[in-house]
């Protein structure tokens, strides 16, 4: 009687929070099951993540590697190594013209520990944040995991599948709004807002009381027109970028925001708590990255090419219909001519062509069931190939 009593009691001790009952990041999901296609002997090709094919810049593989020859790798100052500071603030001045003081530079563990320092410091529980659709999953469910209500607002094709500041104050005006979210460009889009956009959505934002934050982690990936930062359009902004995307340096883990000049310091104190700081050695390779341009923008040529390869490939399939790709390495197509399930239709494409992409579900609760992006981050010859069996698949 007592062992069962106890066995009863302990049941809650395994129970999950309920923060956690956040839905999967669902390219996650297809990585996972591509991995078990080639385990069998199969040949994928991965358009699902967004991740490059390319290593990491030379010159930081340089450094890191002299890091580990000659030195103790310690903690650093929880706002990130000085001098990484400095050169992420030299670099607003060399691609931007503008300059952004390094002592409101933080450096995190990727874009995702930014958005949970950010969010935390910039909300309370139950605030309600808009975010784009489509857009990002992670924005959604780490918004939901910290008790904050994420609030969905639909683009079209009229706005170019930007937000826009009346879409943003009519969404005020039926619940008071404490936050907004965008990036340009824009997963899974690769979408981008103009200067006269960006500047008037957080014209918009800030009159109304709306916190703004920029996801510009695809920044130096633009191909339509330059990229605009909104650090240099308000000093109120939270602006988070990332040495993953343009650097190709996903697994290193290491970003970093510029943040409004008062919460610098309440954001210390969160990084101090939560992660010590950033691992050193991926910020030793971040600064020494910078110097790797000309290699990364070799990589960005592919990327153009690869798009092209895309765009001119798969209309042959019957896919003709694509948002516009300015810019990161996406194309976000249209696939209601085949389906109503975009779930099942990535599904029978990895199984039958084994090509892995992403369901437009997890990017769109609401109209994700039509899309599916394509990840073109790998080699030319690899999307070639995609074409193909994709043409004979649907054919």
């Amino acid at each position: 009687m007592l062992d069962a009593t106890l066995t009863e009691r302990t049941k809650g001790l395994l129970t999950a929070s309920g923060r956690s009952e956040v839905p999967p990041f669902m390219v996650m999901d297809v990585m996972a099951a591509a991995a078990r296609i080639e385990v069998a002997g199969g040949h994928v090709i991965h358009m699902e993540v967004g991740q490059p094919a390319a290593p990491a810049p030379k010159t930081a593989i340089l450094a890191a590697h002299a890091a580990l020859d000659g030195a103790r790798i310690d903690y650093t100052s929880a706002l990130g190594i000085p001098s990484l500071r400095e050169r992420i603030s030299r670099h607003y001045r060399e691609s931007y013209g503008f300059a952004v003081d390094a002592e409101r530079i933080i450096v995190t563990t990727g874009s995702s520990g930014a958005f949970i320092l950010g969010f935390l410091a910039m909300f309370e529980p139950g605030d309600r944040v808009a975010v784009t659709v489509p857009g990002y999953p992670p924005y959604r469910h780490i918004l939901t995991a910290l008790g904050c209500e994420p609030v969905l607002i639909e683009t079209s094709s009229e706005t170019r599948h930007a937000l826009t500041g009346d879409a943003l104050l009519a969404a005020h005006r039926k619940a008071p709004l404490k936050g907004v979210l965008v990036g340009s460009p824009a997963n899974p889009t690769g979408t981008m807002m103009s200067r006269e956009a960006l500047t008037s959505l957080i014209w918009a934002a800030e009159s109304a009381g709306i916190r703004f934050i920029s996801d510009e982690i695809y920044h130096g990936l633009d191909y339509a027109f330059p990229a605009v930062t909104a650090a240099e359009l308000s000093p109120h902004a939270l602006v988070i970028n990332s040495f993953s995307k343009y650097f190709c340096m996903t697994g290193w883990r290491v970003g970093w925001m510029v943040a409004p000049e008062p919460l610098v310091r309440p954001i210390e104190r969160l990084q101090q708590n939560l992660a010590i700081s950033v691992p050193t050695l991926s910020q030793i390779a971040a600064e020494a990255a910078f110097e790797g341009r000309q290699e990364m923008e070799e990589v960005k040529r592919g990327y153009l090419e690869n798009r092209r390869i895309l765009i001119e490939g798969l209309p042959r399939a019957g896919l003709t219909k694509f948002l516009p790709a300015d810019g990161a390495f996406y194309l976000y197509a249209d696939v209601s001519d085949f389906t109503s399930d975009s779930f099942k239709f990535a599904g029978e494409m990895l199984e039958h062509a084994h090509v892995a992409a992403t369901p437009g579900v997890d990017f769109d609760p609401v109209h994700g069931h039509r899309f599916i992006r394509f990840s073109y981050a790998r080699s030319a010859d690899e999307m070639r190939e995609a074409v193909a069996r994709i043409t004979q698949w649907l054919g």
